[in-house]
């Protein structure tokens, strides 16, 4: 990187990870309430192979003309700041730069974004896994307040790929509403879910108060459903359509520092899951497309322009 410019990971025709290239980018002053920040990690994400992949494109959710940039969340150290920014040059912290249809990413050297969609980084936890909170973090938060408080009665939750990183933090989340959490995920991963607290199954009945679909199985989810529970999805406009009067929602995870500082926090003091699998240069970003894509990895590919 010179110093007018930065290297970040775009695509321009989403055909997969071969049509992942490292552009070089002017580079941006922040404006009035933003910051520029130095970027540290920047976690590879399943949403991140359906934007390289052209699915978003396709649905009419991402028109960029000349590229379309990588990667929804981050974390690093602030390196400017525009006015009326309370945090300092020097400042750790993480962030979502949300919306599918923008010609920037988190797969980049450098950001710039709004104050307020940023949260600091607690000193206890390292860029690297404080990085993994905030999408998926705050799309698991988003669940949990869509539920809501569990019923009198009827409190049984079941949450969808366990295992994953929405899903473990479901798992994590939900009992302070009064659910009682019961992960679906392959039998390899029954210690770690059952270190979140919650009970453990690799086949589901039907039958659940609630289902958090955090593996997207869509229709096959909304079947474990109890007539009249809820159902809440996580793939944004492929809303299942509701049946046997079940309440269904769809999470749509946007920017939000202060509730992000709060999973920092709990990230750091442990209650929280960060789990991180590996770390690759910002040029390997295919190849980590190619990782996540063939499955099989347990905690977080990490990017590191």
């Amino acid at each position: 990187m010179s110093s007018t410019t930065f290297r970040m990971a775009v695509v321009r025709t989403p055909e997969g990870p071969d049509s992942i290239e490292i552009v070089d980018v002017p580079l941006a002053e922040p404006g009035p309430g933003e910051v520029r920040v130095r970027v540290a990690a920047a976690p590879v994400n399943p949403v991140d192979l359906a934007v390289a992949n052209g699915v978003f494109h396709a649905m009419g959710l991402i028109n960029q003309p000349e590229r379309t940039g990588l990667g929804w969340e981050f974390a690093g150290t602030v390196d400017a700041t525009g006015a009326g920014v309370d945090l300092a040059v020097g400042a750790r912290v993480a962030g979502l730069a949300g919306g599918f249809d923008r010609d920037f990413g988190t797969y980049a050297e450098r950001l710039v974004l709004p104050a307020a969609d940023l949260a600091v980084v607690p000193d206890e936890l390292d860029l690297v896994p404080a990085a993994t909170v905030p999408l998926n973090g705050l799309t698991a938060a988003w669940i949990v307040e869509l539920l809501g408080d569990a019923p009198a009665g009827g409190a049984a939750l079941l949450v969808t790929g366990a295992a994953g990183a929405v899903g473990a933090n479901v798992a994590a989340l939900a009992p302070e509403r009064g659910w009682r959490v019961t992960g679906l995920a392959r039998p390899g991963d029954e210690k770690f879910v059952r270190g979140l607290g919650a009970d453990f199954v690799t086949r589901a009945e039907p039958g659940w108060d609630a289902v958090a679909d955090a593996a997207a199985l869509q229709e096959a989810g909304l079947a474990l459903v109890r007539d009249g529970g809820t159902f809440v999805g996580v793939l944004p406009n492929a809303e299942p359509t509701a049946e046997r009067g079940i309440a269904v929602h769809t999470v749509n995870t946007e920017a939000d520092g202060a509730r992000l500082a709060d999973l920092l926090a709990r990230a750091a003091s442990g209650a929280l899951p960060t789990r991180v699998h590996s770390v690759l240069p910002l040029d390997d970003a295919a190849r980590a497309h190619r990782l996540m894509a063939a499955g099989g990895t347990r905690g977080r590919l990490v990017l590191a322009p």
